[in-house]
């Protein structure tokens, strides 16, 4: 069994506004072992990190790892051979970011999920939810005004993001063989969007009893659901029907924010896909119409993590970028950094995402017991979230399950 002691270890876990004393970390096999001022190396190769500063691996809980082009409709249509082997590439560059774990809301299969864990490829941890589901018009459904053509109930290609089904009974065999086939949670769309043709942001998504209906079968199997939403009302709706997780929430108002709060629930805010969406959407296959609807939403999205700050409503970190866009993932950090302290900006991408995913203590942690899920960073995020960007440049080291995926030299 291999063994690694960092020394000379600063922690940044985003539970506190400062770095922690230098302290050593031993690492056995793909496990953290011991954190503490003085720990025996035994064994264990030694790397001294010199005071930099050693973070758990981060998690995004927002991703599209099927995406390879913006243009999901597009995406749906490819052969799942290639969706496959560009996802493999859009999560390899994930992992050189410093994103150990990510949460797959729509369109990763079981499948890919085993790849992942069989080691051949380096990859994230990857949590899914299996396809969303949308009603007929709602947001994973790319059909277009003019196409009457039945929408596919089963074999659902790779790239497609969602699935179609309406009323109680088709919801609930949605959710059920969305489990059978290995998600970890169900997502569901109870909002328009920006990237579906047909469905403006203020529509609502799912009657209110199709919505419980789905939260009961996720219950029944012991886990959650996860709501893509825009509108004050859309979020409402979905607390009230007890879903958990809140996908985007751009225009959540107090109260609303006050009642998921007290409810438990956690919002996962994905602002950077709004700025990059904007800026580079249409040139890179973005639906004109598509890019209209961002505006929408973007403005106000900087207010909301001010109002979910207020009501004391828990943020996870997400940054839903689809195609090319892959590459902006870590500016979210710096977005928020511009209304949140860094300590809760890196909280959101370490304990606070930990919990949503359910793996508490294991991920988003440097504590014994947990996997050895590490980054290395050149400085110190919490006085410059920026660090967290350029594609891993200020990272020179990056573990996984006690593996290096990079090793640069500490020099």
């Amino acid at each position: 069994m291999a063994s690694t002691l960092f020394t000379n270890a600063r922690i940044v876990d985003g539970t506190a506004p400062e770095r922690g004393a230098p302290v050593s970390v031993l690492v056995e096999g793909g496990t953290i072992r011991e954190v503490g001022k003085v720990v025996s190396a035994g064994k264990a190769k030694v790397v001294d990190l010199g005071g930099r500063t050693l973070m758990p691996g981060l998690i995004d809980a927002h991703v599209h790892v099927i995406a390879g082009v913006a243009d999901l409709g597009r995406n749906a249509a490819l052969p799942d051979s290639l969706v496959t082997v560009r996802s493999l590439v859009i999560m390899r560059e994930m992992l050189l970011r410093g994103f150990t774990t990510v949460r797959d809301v729509g369109g990763a299969d079981f499948g890919l999920k085993v790849a992942t864990e069989e080691g051949h490829f380096p990859t994230p941890r990857l949590v899914i939810s299996g396809k969303a589901l949308s009603q007929t018009g709602g947001h994973a459904d790319f059909r277009g005004r003019y196409d009457d053509r039945e929408a596919v109930t089963t074999r659902h290609r790779l790239g497609a993001l969602g699935r179609i089904c309406d009323g109680i009974d088709q919801v609930r065999r949605a959710a059920r063989e969305e489990l059978k086939g290995g998600a970890d949670f169900i997502k569901i769309m109870a909002n328009g969007g920006c990237a579906s043709p047909t469905d403006p942001i203020h529509f609502l998504g799912y009657s209110v009893s199709e919505l419980e209906a789905i939260v009961e079968e996720a219950r029944m199997a012991g886990t959650y659901v996860s709501a893509h939403v825009y509108t004050d009302e859309a979020i409402r709706r979905c607390v009230e029907a007890g879903v958990h997780s809140l996908e985007h929430c751009n225009l959540i108002q107090p109260d609303t924010a006050k009642l998921a709060a007290a409810k438990g629930a956690v919002a996962v805010p994905t602002l950077v896909t709004y700025d990059k969406l904007a800026s580079e959407g249409g040139k890179l296959g973005f639906p004109p119409d598509s890019v209209a609807k961002v505006e929408s939403v973007r403005v106000a999205g900087m207010d909301s993590l001010a109002i979910m700050k207020t009501a004391g409503l828990a943020m996870a970190y997400g940054s839903d970028l689809l195609g090319e866009m892959h590459r902006h993932q870590s500016e979210e950090f710096v977005i928020r950094g511009r209304a949140l302290p860094a300590h809760e900006v890196i909280g959101a991408a370490t304990h606070v995402a930990a919990k949503l995913l359910g793996l508490e203590g294991k991920i988003g942690t440097v504590a014994p017991g947990a996997h050895a899920d590490l980054i290395v960073v050149d400085g110190d995020p919490l006085k410059d979230l920026a660090l967290l960007t350029r594609q891993g440049r200020h990272m020179p080291l990056i573990m996984k399950g006690g593996s290096f995926m990079k090793r640069s030299s500490l020099n």
